[in-house]
């Protein structure tokens, strides 16, 4: 066994674009929980019809890929006002039931017989792509970048350039937004929802503006997904990636703006690092017990392990400050 090939390839998937997508979900979470205290256990819901904004515009109405990717961005903003307006007036619990109950209304509703004409059903979306490589201009395609385990495709190279240029564009946007009049109430909305209150100003649209832009953020995830993956289907979007954005945020710590990214790699460094190992110690029957499907629930429990740890020992993660767990979630 090649520990060190394997510490390469979870390095690698660190920084990779999967990674890149996920950083850019959890941010958008990151701004609903972290930073106004809005409990969203739907964000695969927004990552979903950015998904499929851009896979309807592009393979069934023939559109630019860059029209995909505003239909996705306004099917993003008409969820948020459809989940916003009946519960955001109401206490948080509300708000996390529905939205988790929507993402998941969404995914059965995608892959549901009578949508199939624009979805195709259980089936997928296929060939999203080909424009997207034919904007590469700074990457030979035929090329490898990189050294070793670092080596990427020229087209690889541009996914991930677009990708983490995303990241550090919504973190930029963070940081200013929170450094601003605007984010010193949709801070103290997290704080004391009823002293913002107090000082005149509508909280219900605070948390309405945040809720859009928090889901405009999940959408272009969802939108980069599958221009990532050339291919969508309504299974990939299920309640648990979801969860994975939450261990993400947890993991670096909600409420920083580098939380979400550094949660987002060291995530997908645990998650590839654990696979490859159980599989180079079953390959070496050292787990005769254990078959492949059986890995996947190992490496799931061993990353929720450690997640509790660092509850216990770090809450505020691992680069989160301690005040700013206290978070208002009445």
């Amino acid at each position: 066994m090649d520990i060190f090939l394997i510490l390469a390839e979870a390095a690698r998937s660190a920084v990779g674009p999967v990674a890149a997508i996920y950083a850019l979900a959890a941010i958008g979470l990151n701004l609903h929980f972290g930073y106004t205290g809005l409990l969203n256990f739907g964000q695969v819901g927004f990552m979903l019809v950015g998904a499929y904004g851009v896979g309807i515009s592009v393979t069934v109405f023939e559109l630019p890929l860059l029209v995909g990717f505003l239909v996705g961005l306004g099917c993003a903003v008409v969820l948020a006002l459809l989940l916003g307006i009946p519960t955001l007036r109401l206490r948080a619990d509300y708000l996390s039931i529905t939205t988790i109950a929507a993402a998941e209304v969404l995914r059965l509703v995608y892959r549901a017989g009578f949508a199939e004409p624009l979805t195709n059903g259980v089936y997928g979306i296929q060939n999203l792509s080909g424009e997207f490589r034919t904007w590469n201009v700074f990457f030979d395609p035929g090329e490898r970048y990189g050294f070793g385990a670092f080596s990427f495709s020229g087209n690889h190279m541009w996914l991930m350039t677009v990708t983490w240029g995303l990241v550090a564009l919504m973190a930029l946007l963070t940081w200013l937004l929170m450094h601003s009049p605007w984010g010193r109430v949709v801070k103290g909305i997290r704080e004391d929802e009823e002293a913002v209150r107090s000082l005149g100003k509508n909280v219900f649209a605070y948390k309405m503006q945040i809720l859009v832009l928090g889901g405009l953020i999940g959408a272009l995830a969802g939108s980069m997904m599958a221009v990532h993956q050339g291919a969508i289907q309504p299974d990939q979007f299920k309640p648990q990636v979801t969860f994975f954005l939450w261990v993400i945020l947890l993991l670096g710590g909600a409420g920083r703006v580098f939380g979400p990214i550094l949660g987002s790699m060291a995530f997908w460094f645990l998650m590839n690092f654990t696979d490859k190992f159980l599989r180079a110690l079953g390959a070496e029957g050292y787990l005769p017990f254990l078959s492949g499907p059986d890995y996947g629930a190992i490496q799931l429990a061993f990353v929720g392990v450690m997640l509790v740890l660092l509850i216990v020992f770090r809450p505020q993660g691992l680069i989160g400050d301690r005040k700013e767990m206290l978070i208002n979630v009445k």
